[in-house]
């Protein structure tokens, strides 16, 4: 390997910055913002906007906006009758 040419590698903290969820990770990015972890070591912080704690395919609190089909949008929209309704 050439010497010099690849980036500082070390461990940082990640700071989800909606839940306050945080995990200790390595990286080449730092901060100058600190924060001391668990193990008494203090640590780089960068802060994210979504971690799995945070992201709906994680949590589970997936929003389906579009739950109907095209069909039953059409019939909605023009007041038309559900065909697959028993009566």
């Amino acid at each position: 390997m050439k010497e010099n040419i690849h980036p500082d590698y070390h461990p940082v903290v990640f700071l989800d910055s909606t839940t306050g969820f945080k995990f200790l990770s390595g990286s080449t990015k730092s901060s100058q913002e600190t924060i001391e972890w668990e193990d008494g070591n203090t640590y780089p912080v960068i802060r994210v906007e979504v971690t799995s704690d945070s992201h709906p395919f994680y949590t589970g609190r997936q929003k389906f906006t579009q739950a109907d089909g095209r069909v039953d949008r059409f019939n909605k929209k023009y007041g038309l009758k559900d065909a697959n309704a028993a009566e």
